[in-house]
C-alpha cells in the first residue's frame, strides 16, 4: 500500500517514499541533458548575446526547480523521491497533517528491533516522528497509529501495578517512550535567516531587485536589498526570542522516589517512564515549589493541585485516588480528571493513605505514570504554541488565486510588448525580454504577504493588550465571519458568587427556610459535609456555591475534615471519604462518621437524585421546578445510614452502593446573579447580526429564565421533554404543549424559542434528527461535556461560523470544536477602554511618556515592507514607524507565554466578563476588512503599473531615479497609515464581506481600472500633442520629457485616489476623518500634486526630473483627476450599497448535509 489513512487529530495521510539515487533525481539528469544541448547546439548556431540569454533562461529555470523543492513538499517528493508500495523498501514518508495543523512534511522512516517478553524474542518496529509525536506502524490495523501510552486500562490493572520489575524492562520502555523531557533544538540565527531567505516572496523580491539592477536602477535596487535583509533579520530575531522563551519551559529536575525492581529508588523527574509507580507530594526543594513532572494516576492518597498553568482555573482542584472505583471500569482521562495529576501543575498539599499495600518511604501519595514528555497535557499545550509560530496570513488560498487573476492581465500586457518589440528588428532582444519580465513581476506585489500578516498580527497585539491571548492566529479572520455565539451559563454569563436562599426541608411546606436551627438536623448535616472544600495554607478554597451554603447555615469546616455549627457546641460531622462531583453523573457523595455511626450523604441535580430515593415525596417535582423557573439553582439533598464497619472498609465502598437507596433530606436553593455586563454584551452581539445560544449543564427551567434576561430568548419558550415513550415541546409553566415532530421544528422556531435538554440527545441521535433540530434551538440545558461538543460540530456541519465562550475546565471539547473558542479565566476585570494597558508586554519608555492614553482595544501595529521603488525615504519612514510602533512589531505575533495560554481553547481571556467576545469579533471584522481593502488597493496599483510599464515603455517612457523614490514613499506611507486604522468600539449590524472572490470586488476592480485607464490614456494623448516629432528610442537611457512627466503625475494621482476610494472605514474601522495620519497624508498628497502641476517650485520639479507643462495643462490634469476620483468614489459607494455583507445562508447547507447523511446511512 502506497498511502495510509491515519485520520487522527494531528496526521491525516501518510505516503511511503524512497529516495532516488542522486544521479537519477529530476533536478539533475534532465538539466545535464539541457546544458549539453546548449553547448553543442546553441553556442555554435547563435550569436554570443542570444546564447547567453538562452543560458540565463536555463539557469533561472534550474534555480526555480531547486527552489520549488524547498517551497513545495509535493514537488520535492516528485523530484527527489519515488513512491513505493512495500513499507520495508521505504526510507521516508510524506506526512499530510489534519486541517489547520500546519504544512506537509517529509520525515525519515525508522526501523528498530526491540526485545519483548520473557523469551527475549525480537520484534521489528517501524515508526516516524512528526511534530514531537511518534507514529508506529500497526500490522493489525494496517496503518500508522500514535505511539500507545498506558492510558486506557482498567482500574484493577493500575491498582496491581508494581512498576518496571527488571532493568531489561526499563531499557525497553526507555527505547519506546524516550526520556521525560521537552527537547527541541534551539535554531541558530544563521539557520533561521536561511529559512527566511528561502521564502518564495523573499526570493521574488530579490529577483525583482536583480531586474531593476539590469535596467540600471542601481541606487534603489541596492538600497531595497539592504532594507530587505534588515527587515528579515528583525523577523528572525523575533522568532529566536519566541523559541528561547519556549525553551525555558522544562520538566523540573526534582528527585523522586520510584518503585523499580521491587524497591524504592531515587530518580530524577526526567528519568520517569510510563508505567513507573512513584511517590508524589508537595515538594519544596531549594525553597521552590516543584511542578508535577508527568501525567499520573493517583492510586493512594489525595492531593490539592493548582492547575492554572493548563486550564487557567484559579480554584485549586481536589484530586482523589481510584480507591472505590469498579475494578473492571476503564480509565478515561476526560471523565476521570479527578484522579489524575497533570504534568506542569503544582501540588499545594497532599495526604498519604497509610492503608495502601505499597508504603511510600517519604510520606507521599502513590501514583502510576501515564504519559511523559510532549504527550503530557503540558506537552500538548507546548506543541500547540510551538507549531503555531509560523507566519500567519488572513487567507493564503485566496491570495494565490488573486495573484493568478492579476498575472492574467500582466501576461496580456507583456505579450503585447513582446509582439510589438519583435516587429522592430533593431530592438535589443535582451532589453525586450527584460521589459517583459518587469511587466509580469510588477503585478505581483512583493509586499502582499507582509501586508496580510500585518492585518492579523495587528489584531493579535491589540488583543494581547486587552489580556486576550491567542495560540492559533489563523482563527482571527474567522472571528469576523462568526454568525452564532454560544455561551456557557454558570461562571460565564452568571457570576461565580452564589447567594444561599434557603432549604425546602419538606415538600408539604414548599417555603424556603434559611435559619439552620429551624431545619431538621440531618438536612443541615448533609449540606455542611457533602462538599469538596479543602484547606490550603490555612485558607478554605473550593466551589463558591459550597462556601455560600456553609455560610448560609452558619456552620464551619475545619482543616481536619470536620463540619460543625459555629454557635452551639453541636455534634461534629467527620468526613471519611469523598466521591467527587462528576459532570456525567450530575452528583457527588461523601461517607461520614457522626459519633460512631456511618452515613452516606449525597447531593446533586434533583432529576438525578429523584431515581435514587426510596420514597419520593409527593410535591418533589413541582417544588424544584417552582424555584428553577425563577432562575435559581436547586440541589437535591439525600442520605442513608450505613452498617458498622472499619474506616478502611468505608473508604473502599463502591460509589454505586453509596449513592442508592437514599432518603430525601431537602432541596437547597441558591441564587446565581447575572454578571453586570452580560445582558449589554449579548444585546450588542444580537444587534450586530449574530444569533445567540446558551449551552449549560444547569436545569432547563433555570437556563430559560437566565436566557430571557440576557436577550438569548425573546419569544415564548418551549422545552423538549420526555413524556413516557413520546417527546413533547412544553412551555416553562406547562400550560402549552406541542407533540414533537422533526419536520415541524423549523416552523415552530419561527414563533417560539426552543430549548433542548441533554436527556433528549439520545433520542435525536437514535432517530437521526440531530441536523434537523439542533440548529434551531436557542438553549441547551443539562448537557454533558461530550454533548456540548456534538452541538458545536452539528452547527459547523450546517455551515454556521461558531463562537463558543466558556470556562477552561468543563467546556474544553466545545471550545476546541468552535471556529472561535474563548476560555475565560477568572483572573481580573478587563481594562477600561481608554487606558493604555499592557498585560502582554512592558511598553517602551517612549510610549509610557505619551501624553494621550490610547484605547488599548484599538491599539494597532504596522510595519513597513520595502516596495520595489523604496530608497532613502525609507529611512525617514522607518523613524516614523519606530515612533508609532513602540509597542511591538506588526510583522511578528506577540509571544504567547505558557501562563497566558490555556490548553482549553485557541483564545484565552484573563477576564471575568463575556466582553472579550466583542473585542475578538471587533478585531476579526477589522482584519477581514483590512485584508479586503489591501487586496483591492494592491490589485489596482499593480494593474495601473503593468499598463504604464507596457504601453508607455514602447513610447520610451521610463521612471527617473527620484520619481521612483517618491512613488515608493507614497505607497509605503499610505499602507502604513491605513493599517493604523483602529476598529470602532460599537459593533455594526452590517457584516463584512467574508471572501475576496465576490461580485462586489470584481465589479469594483474592473470599474475603477476602466476609469484609471481612461484618465491615463487621455492625459498621455494630451501630452503627446505637445511633444516634438523626434522618435524616442525605447532602449535608451532615461531622459525627462513631457509624456514621462504627465504619465508619472497621473500614475501618482491614481495611486493616491486608489487608497482614498478603497479605504473601508465605518461601520467597521475609523473613517478617514478619524484616522488622522491617513487624513494628513491625503492632504499632503493633494498639496504635493497642486505644487508639481502648477510648477510653483521649479527646483522641486527639476529635482524630480519633471519638465514644465504647457499653459493650462496642469489645471486640466487636476480637473481630470478630480473627475476620476469622483467617478471611482461614486462607483465604489454604489457597489457597497448594492452588495452589502450578508448573514450566511446556512439553511441551504443544512439541507445538503441532511441529504449527505441519509445517503451515508443508506450506503
Amino acid at each position: 500500500m502506497v498511502r495510509f489513512h491515519v485520520g487522527g487529530k494531528v496526521v491525516e495521510v501518510v505516503d511511503l517514499l524512497k529516495k532516488r539515487h542522486s544521479g537519477w533525481r529530476l533536478d539533475v539528469w534532465p538539466f545535464a541533458i539541457l546544458y549539453s544541448t546548449w553547448i553543442f547546439l546553441a553556442v555554435p548556431s547563435l550569436d554570443f548575446t542570444d546564447a547567453l540569454i538562452v543560458l540565463g533562461g536555463l539557469a533561472v529555470f534550474h534555480i526555480l526547480v531547486l527552489l520549488f523543492t524547498a517551497w513545495s513538499v509535493d514537488f520535492k517528493c516528485f523530484v527527489r523521491f519515488r513512491k513505493v508500495s512495500d513499507i520495508r523498501s521505504a526510507d521516508a514518508c510524506k506526512v499530510v497533517p489534519a486541517k489547520f495543523s500546519g504544512a506537509k512534511e517529509i520525515v525519515p522512516l525508522h526501523f528498530q528491533r526491540t526485545v519483548v517478553g520473557p523469551s527475549f524474542s525480537s520484534l521489528e518496529e517501524i515508526y516516524f516522528d512528526f511534530r514531537k509525536q511518534r507514529f508506529v506502524f500497526s500490522d493489525q490495523k494496517e496503518t500508522f497509529c500514535k505511539l500507545p501510552y498506558p492510558t486506557k486500562e482498567s482500574f484493577g490493572y493500575y491498582l496491581k501495578s508494581t512498576g518496571h520489575g527488571t532493568d531489561a524492562k526499563v531499557t525497553t520502555a526507555t527505547d519506546k517512550w524516550g526520556r521525560n523531557v521537552f527537547e527541541y533544538p534551539q535554531p541558530t540565527f544563521q539557520k533561521l535567516m536561511k529559512e527566511q531567505c528561502m521564502e518564495p516572496f523573499f526570493v521574488f523580491q530579490v529577483f525583482c531587485v536583480g531586474l531593476w539592477c539590469l535596467d540600471e536602477y542601481w541606487y534603489y535596487s541596492l538600497f531595497t536589498l539592504f532594507m530587505l535583509f534588515l527587515f528579515e533579520s528583525t523577523m528572525v530575531k523575533s522568532r529566536l526570542k519566541t523559541l528561547t522563551e519556549l525553551r525555558r519551559v522544562r520538566v523540573d529536575g526534582q528527585t523522586l522516589m520510584v518503585y523499580r525492581s521491587g524497591k524504592w529508588v531515587k530518580l530524577s523527574g526526567t528519568d520517569l517512564l510510563p508505567g513507573d509507580v512513584i511517590s508524589i507530594g508537595r515538594s519544596n526543594q531549594n525553597g521552590d515549589d516543584k511542578s508535577v513532572p508527568a501525567d499520573m494516576l493517583l492510586l493512594a492518597g489525595s492531593a490539592i493541585v493548582n492547575e492554572a498553568i493548563l486550564t487557567g482555573e484559579s480554584t485549586p482542584q481536589w484530586k482523589t485516588s481510584i480507591a472505590g472505583r469498579g475494578l473492571e471500569e476503564r480509565l478515561s482521562i476526560r471523565r476521570s480528571k479527578n484522579h489524575i495529576l497533570f504534568g506542569g501543575t503544582k501540588i499545594l498539599q497532599h495526604t498519604q493513605d497509610k492503608s495502601f499495600h505499597l508504603k511510600t518511604p517519604d510520606g507521599g501519595c502513590v501514583a502510576v505514570v501515564l504519559r511523559t514528555g510532549f504527550e503530557t497535557s503540558q506537552g500538548k499545550l507546548m506543541r500547540t504554541i510551538l507549531f503555531s509560530t509560523e507566519r500567519v496570513t488572513a487567507n493564503n488560498r485566496e491570495s494565490g488565486l488573486f495573484i493568478l487573476f492579476l498575472v492574467f492581465f500582466a501576461i496580456i500586457a507583456a505579450g503585447y510588448v513582446l509582439k510589438k518589440g519583435l516587429e522592430d528588428p533593431t530592438r535589443s532582444k535582451y532589453k525586450l525580454i527584460l521589459s517583459c519580465s518587469l511587466i509580469i513581476t510588477s503585478v505581483i506585489p512583493p509586499e502582499l504577504p507582509m501586508e496580510l500578516s500585518i492585518a492579523v498580527n495587528t489584531s493579535l497585539i491589540a488583543l494581547a493588550r486587552r489580556g486576550i491571548f491567542c495560540t492559533e492566529p489563523f482563527r482571527i479572520p474567522f472571528a469576523g465571519k462568526v454568525d452564532i455565539c454560544c455561551f456557557d451559563k454558570t461562571g460565564t454569563l452568571t457570576s461565580d458568587d452564589m447567594e444561599f436562599r434557603g432549604i425546602v426541608a419538606s415538600t408539604n411546606n414548599p417555603d424556603l427556610e434559611s435559619d439552620a436551627t429551624k431545619l431538621p438536623r440531618r438536612t443541615v448535616e448533609v449540606l455542611s459535609a457533602c462538599h469538596s472544600l479543602v484547606f490550603v495554607d490555612n485558607k478554605l478554597v473550593g466551589d463558591p456555591l459550597e462556601k455560600a451554603a456553609l455560610k448560609g447555615i452558619d456552620w464551619t469546616y475545619t482543616s481536619d475534615e470536620k463540619a460543625m455549627p459555629k454557635k452551639s457546641n453541636g455534634i461534629a460531622v467527620q468526613i471519611v471519604h469523598r466521591y467527587q462531583f462528576a459532570s456525567h453523573l450530575k452528583r457527588m457523595a461523601v461517607v461520614v462518621r457522626i459519633q460512631e455511626e456511618f452515613f452516606a450523604f449525597v447531593k446533586g441535580a434533583p432529576e438525578t437524585i429523584q431515581d435514587r430515593l426510596i420514597n419520593l415525596p409527593s410535591q418533589y417535582v413541582e417544588t424544584y421546578k417552582k424555584y428553577t423557573r425563577q432562575g435559581s439553582r436547586v440541589l437535591a439533598l439525600a442520605y442513608k445510614s450505613l452498617p458498622e464497619m472499619a474506616v478502611s472498609e468505608a473508604r473502599g465502598l463502591e460509589r454505586d452502593v453509596v449513592e442508592s437507596g437514599l432518603t430525601f433530606a431537602g432541596l437547597a436553593v441558591f441564587n446565581c446573579p447575572i454578571r453586570p455586563d452580560s445582558a449589554s454584551v449579548l444585546r450588542e452581539l444580537k444587534d450586530s447580526s449574530h444569533d445567540l445560544a446558551m449551552i449549560t449543564g444547569d436545569q432547563a427551567l433555570t437556563a430559560c429564565h437566565v436566557a430571557s434576561q440576557v436577550h438569548i430568548i425573546s419569544k415564548p419558550a418551549l422545552i423538549l421533554v420526555q413524556n413516557g415513550e413520546s417527546f413533547d415541546w412544553v412551555s416553562p409553566d406547562e400550560t402549552d404543549s406541542v407533540t414533537f415532530s422533526e419536520s415541524q421544528v423549523e416552523a415552530l422556531s419561527n414563533s417560539h424559542d426552543l430549548c433542548i435538554g441533554g436527556d433528549c440527545f439520545e433520542m435525536l441521535q437514535r432517530t437521526g434528527s440531530v441536523l434537523q433540530v439542533i440548529p434551531y434551538a436557542k438553549v441547551f440545558a443539562r448537557v454533558a461535556p461530550e454533548q456540548k461538543e456534538l452541538i458545536l460540530t452539528t452547527l459547523k456541519t450546517v455551515g454556521r461560523m461558531t463562537l463558543m465562550c466558556g470556562d477552561g475546565t468543563n467546556d474544553v471539547g466545545a471550545l476546541k470544536q468552535a471556529h472561535v473558542g474563548i476560555a475565560l479565566l477568572n483572573a481580573m476585570p478587563p481594562p477600561k477602554t481608554g487606558e493604555a494597558t499592557s498585560q502582554a508586554s512592558s511598553l517602551d519608555s517612549r510610549t509610557a511618556k505619551q501624553k494621550k492614553p490610547r484605547s488599548s482595544a484599538e491599539s494597532s501595529n504596522h510595519s513597513l515592507h520595502p516596495n520595489r521603488h523604496l530608497a532613502a525615504a525609507e529611512k525617514k519612514l522607518k523613524n516614523a514607524l519606530d515612533e508609532m510602533n513602540a509597542e511591538g512589531d506588526g510583522r511578528s505575533a506577540p509571544v504567547v507565554k505558557l501562563g497566558d495560554a490555556s490548553m482549553a481553547s485557541p483564545f484565552t481571556a484573563k477576564h471575568t466578563s463575556v466582553s472579550p467576545t466583542l473585542d475578538i469579533i471587533r478585531q476579526g471584522r477589522s482584519t477581514l476588512v483590512t485584508t479586503l481593502q489591501m487586496f483591492k488597493i494592491l490589485g489596482l496599483n499593480c494593474l495601473a503599473t503593468a499598463y504604464v510599464l507596457s504601453v508607455m515603455y514602447l513610447d520610451g517612457v521610463k521612471l527617473g531615479d527620484m520619481q521612483a523614490t517618491i512613488s515608493g514613499i507614497f505607497t509605503a506611507a499610505f499602507f502604513l497609515f491605513i493599517s493604523h486604522a483602529r476598529p470602532l468600539q460599537t459593533l455594526s449590524p452590517a457584516r463584512p464581506h467574508p471572501n475576496i472572490f465576490c461580485a462586489y470586488v470584481f465589479l469594483s476592480l474592473l470599474g475603477q481600472f476602466a476609469m484609471h485607464l481612461i484618465f491615463l490614456v487621455s492625459a498621455v494623448n494630451e501630452a503627446a500633442k505637445h511633444m516634438p516629432e523626434e522618435c524616442i528610442e525605447p532602449d535608451s537611457e532615461f531622459h525627462p520629457n513631457l509624456v514621462n512627466t504627465v504619465s508619472y503625475m497621473v500614475n501618482m494621482m491614481i495611486q493616491v485616489a486608489t487608497f482614498a476610494v478603497n479605504y473601508i472605514g465605518r461601520p467597521f474601522n475609523q473613517s478617514i476623518s478619524e484616522n488622522k495620519p491617513f487624513r494628513y497624508a491625503l492632504f499632503a498628497a493633494l498639496g504635493f500634486f497642486v505644487v508639481i502641476t502648477s510648477d510653483s517650485f521649479r527646483d522641486l520639479n527639476d529635482w524630480l526630473k519633471l519638465v514644465p507643462l504647457p499653459a493650462g495643462m496642469g489645471a486640466k490634469l487636476l480637473f481630470w483627476a478630480a473627475l476620476m476620483f469622483l467617478g471611482c468614489y461614486g462607483w465604489e459607494r454604489l457597489l457597497r450599497w448594492a452588495f452589502p455583507g450578508k448573514m450566511p445562508e446556512w439553511r441551504r447547507r443544512q439541507k445538503q448535509a441532511l441529504v449527505a447523511a441519509r445517503e451515508k446511512k443508506n450506503a
